[in-house]
């Protein structure tokens, strides 16, 4: 990686513990810009109003700001109309829209919705709720040896009784990349709606809900070098108009009498009170700087560093990897465990080395069950990633266990 993109990250240029900071955590949430970090700057200093409340100048800017971002963003993931782009404080808030929203008007009891085991538990508790409180069934789709779900599964697990599918694009605790154009095509076979969850595919790779056909896609703008506070809910425009409101109040409303309501035209019948107006700004930043940089090219750093880091691991004694070895599966993510050794130790370990990495269950405790660990350890690479980065943590996993007197 040239030095002129490190340096566009002001973070990447500090030091940890006397070391280079090596930042392999982007899983979690990425590293900021300069741009996008001006852009917030320069918002709050000189656009600073509340949007579609005021007729002054000042007010008009900042609306501008904000439905500009909406148009962007609508533009980076291919949606129809920026009336399919619902802003939200996170891809957690996204599904909960969907779930109570859509959830609590159309699933209704013996009706199955169907997850897969890898989902991030903001997939997965809201459909458990939804699910008990409308008395329908949950199942999961199971992954084969490569942490995939592989076709058979699909066909037994989406049946007529399906009502709803909601998964993941790319697995946060594996890096895998799920075959979701057949999930969805097996779904609208049996009538059933698709939930994407692109919080990790969408920062990574090209994802236009249109050639996807996805009927819902969120995705967080912080793990795509945005701010934290702003993400997105993209649903089709005919399914978002049936649902109700989720959240009542401010900016969401048509009519108010003492009785009764009615509420906005979309998208702001989903977006009550005052939004993240500056992350709405910061998101938009960030989609710019993405698409200069080139999505084609973030994939193609990935995998090479990805395949580079799974030889270079693979070579560490005692050094477990989960999940496919095969790049053609595998997005910017790699879990592994130092044997006889805790992630949380191991992780504590490589901070002494100015090496950032994620340790626990990753919100995906049900998959950790299904793997037969209690948790991993998880190096994430993005654009601003290089092999020298890898080697680094290489060599600081070959010196985890003779940290805590194992010798080797």
């Amino acid at each position: 990686m040239s030095n002129s993109i490190m340096g566009d990250f002001p973070a990447l240029s500090q030091k940890i513990n006397d070391k280079r900071l090596v930042y392999l955590d982007s899983a979690a949430t990425t590293q900021k810009p300069y741009s996008v970090i001006g852009a917030v700057d320069d918002y709050y200093k000189y656009n600073n109003a509340n949007a579609h409340r005021g007729a002054y100048s000042l007010a008009m800017k900042a609306t501008k700001a904000y439905e500009d971002g909406r148009t962007v963003v609508k533009n980076f993931i291919g949606a129809r109309s920026e009336n399919e782009i619902i802003f939200t404080k996170s891809a957690t808030e996204g599904f909960n829209i969907i779930a109570y929203s859509y959830g609590m008007k159309y699933i209704n009891e013996g009706d199955e919705i169907v997850l897969s085991i890898a989902e991030h538990h903001s997939n997965l508790i809201p459909w458990q709720q939804l699910a008990r409180l409308k008395n329908a069934s949950l199942k999961y789709m199971y992954l084969n040896e490569d942490g995939i779900i592989s076709d058979e599964e699909i066909e037994h697990k989406i049946t007529s009784k399906t009502k709803l599918v909601s998964v993941t694009q790319v697995s946060n605790a594996l890096g895998t990349v799920q075959p979701v154009e057949k999930i969805i095509k097996r779904a609208h076979e049996v009538g059933a709606v698709v939930v994407v969850d692109g919080a990790q595919s969408v920062p990574h790779q090209r994802v236009n809900v249109s050639h996807l056909d996805a009927d819902f896609l969120v995705f967080s703008g912080h793990k795509m070098l945005g701010p934290m506070g702003i993400g997105v809910l993209y649903g089709k425009e005919e399914l978002l108009n049936d649902m109700p409101p989720f959240l009542y109040g401010g900016d969401m409303i048509e009519y108010v009498t003492e009785q009764e309501s009615t509420f906005a035209q979309l998208p702001y019948k989903f977006e009550g009170g005052t939004q993240n107006i500056g992350g709405a700004v910061g998101l938009a930043a960030a989609v710019e700087y993405l698409e200069n940089f080139g999505l084609d090219r973030i994939v193609s750093i990935e995998k090479d560093l990805i395949g580079y880091a799974i030889d270079k691991l693979s070579q560490v004694p005692h050094v477990i990897l989960y999940g496919s070895r095969n790049i053609d599966y595998k997005s910017g993510v790699l879990s592994f465990n130092v044997e006889n050794v805790h992630p949380h130790d191991v992780a504590t370990i490589l901070d002494s080395y100015g090496v950032a990495i994620r340790a626990g269950h990753h919100c995906a405790q049900p998959l950790m069950k299904y793997m037969n660990v209690n948790a991993t350890c998880r190096a994430s690479v993005y654009l601003y990633n290089n092999k020298e980065d890898i080697d680094i943590l290489a060599e600081a996993l070959g010196n985890t266990r003779r940290w805590l007197g194992f010798g080797s």
